[in-house]
């Protein structure tokens, strides 16, 4: 039976590291990349008789990450030891939460936008919203490097504050969780809570999948993907381990609850321990930490919720005329929508129009110089101000892009300045006047069309005026000029 006669169902668990600047039950700083076993204290060495202390920020950040995803925050939280030996944590168990976590309940929106971009104009469901279970704080552990015949541990991550994001069963292909995990991205760095950055470990993930027959059927045996840490090795995990789950069943075998890891070499999933379940783990109400009342950090809290993306967006569109599309890829990055918002607050020129130069050309200058956009040497009031200028008649849109690539090479300099410098100083009014009677005395097959009906051929006579006037000439000006002389 062919994967397609299968429905799949997929959960994932997120851990997320909280930006604070300590860790989570000691002062120990939060680093990454400083040279290994620096930020270490007896408490995350976990060293016997070392007692943690709650980090509040890390408690505040968390319920802001639940209030941004629609969660509610019980009035009473507690902390629980989840007990199992490995060498990333030594003191033999991890401070989590189990049965009273900080967040319950909540969704995360799949963006269109966040989808890959082979499938974003085949989306099987427009708008979904993935149902939240839990999101729960605890420690990160100690990051471990396997070699050969050994392996090395730094202790420096070991302690950090970190979220785990529990989906219910609502996914239903690969693609769902690529678009799940790029939205969640998102929404987590708009409300400042996280980096959420999977090449430095900040965000990882694990993938819980199951498949069955018939919609009537239960739910399938559970297999667990561990620490996956890229939304592109997610999106092939999954289809690698679908494919295996059915050919298991379609040759008469049984699937095993188990965990396996993703080989990305290999292209496969392979087995590393079986069946394991809550109880293994022996939690229990952790003796050295009281219950937190919860009520004085959701008050807070409750004032520093951002605007979303998505609601972001839709503001965007109603107060700028965005399309959907644009509004999209500006609210895909945070970086993005500050530069927006400087810009549009620095010309006349509009939002839309911000949009479109930002989009169209500065978008595509930066892909091709092959530059990110943090590193994006024109600023948002050097844009507005060529803006300025457009909307002002003194340069046209191809010189404006002339313009921006030599912005682009020297910043400094000033914009009016520089169009003065290349030459860009609109032709005069009365020059531009005899430079219109020439063109319509010179095309009156193309005027007795447009009298009749042809207007888009007014386009074509602007284009003769500008070619006349060596550029100089306003192309909006000159068409106005065209049909208030040819279609009054």
């Amino acid at each position: 039976m062919p994967v397609a006669d299968y429905l799949v169902t997929i959960g994932l668990e997120v851990h997320c590291q909280i930006k604070t600047r300590t860790k989570m039950f000691c002062g120990c700083e939060t680093s990454f990349a400083d040279d290994v076993n620096v930020h270490t204290c007896p408490v995350c060495l976990g060293l016997p008789g070392a007692l943690p202390v709650l980090n509040e920020a890390a408690i505040e950040l968390t319920i802001l990450t639940g209030m941004l995803l629609g969660c509610r925050t019980p009035e009473k939280v507690v902390w629980d030891r989840k007990n199992y030996f490995y060498p990333d944590m030594p003191k033999g168990y991890q401070i989590t939460q189990l049965d009273l976590p900080l967040c319950v309940g909540g969704e995360v929106p799949l963006y269109d936008h966040n989808y890959p971009k082979d499938v974003q104009k085949k989306i099987q469901r427009p708008g979904k919203r993935v149902r939240l279970n839990r999101i729960h704080l605890e420690e990160d552990v100690a990051k471990s490097t396997h070699l050969a015949n050994s392996t090395l541990i730094d202790f420096n991550r070991a302690g950090t504050p970190l979220m785990e994001i529990v989906t219910e069963a609502d996914l239903e292909s690969a693609e769902e969780a690529f678009s799940y995990l790029k939205s969640l991205q998102q929404i987590l760095v708009a409300g400042g809570v996280s980096d959420a950055d999977m090449e430095k470990g900040q965000m990882r993930c694990d993938v819980n999948i199951s498949v069955r027959k018939h919609e009537e059927d239960p739910l399938g045996t559970k297999i667990e993907l561990k620490n996956m840490n890229s939304t592109s090795a997610v999106r092939r995990a999954i289809h690698y381990e679908v494919a295996r789950q059915c050919e298991v069943l379609d040759e008469g075998g049984q699937l095993v609850q188990s965990t396996r890891r993703w080989d990305d070499a290999l292209g496969e999933t392979q087995e590393m321990r079986t069946k394991e379940d809550a109880h293994d783990y022996r939690y229990f109400p952790d003796p050295d930490l009281l219950p937190v009342l919860t009520g004085d950090y959701v008050d807070k809290v409750r004032s520093l919720v951002p605007e979303l993306p998505h609601e972001k967006g839709e503001r965007f569109q109603s107060e700028f005329g965005l399309t959907a599309y644009d509004a999209s890829v500006i609210t895909s990055d945070i970086e993005l929508v500050g530069y927006f918002e400087k810009a549009v607050e620095s010309t006349r020129a509009g939002g839309k129009k911000v949009a479109n130069w930002l989009i169209n050309n500065l978008l595509g200058l930066l892909n091709e110089k092959g530059v990110e956009f943090e590193s994006m040497p024109i600023d948002p009031v050097q844009l507005g101000s060529l803006l300025n200028l457009i909307e002002d008649g003194m340069v046209s849109n191809s010189q404006a892009r002339e313009l921006l690539g030599e912005l682009w090479n020297d910043p400094d300099q000033d914009v009016q300045g520089l169009a003065k410098e290349m030459g860009f100083e609109p032709a005069d009014v009365g020059e531009i006047d005899q430079l219109i009677d020439q063109v319509i005395e010179q095309n009156p097959d193309k005027v007795s069309e447009i009298q009749a009906g042809n207007e888009k051929l007014v386009n074509f006579l602007t284009g003769q005026v500008m070619k006349a006037s060596g550029g100089k000439a306003n192309p909006k000006i000159v068409t106005e000029e065209l049909r208030k002389r040819l279609l009054s």
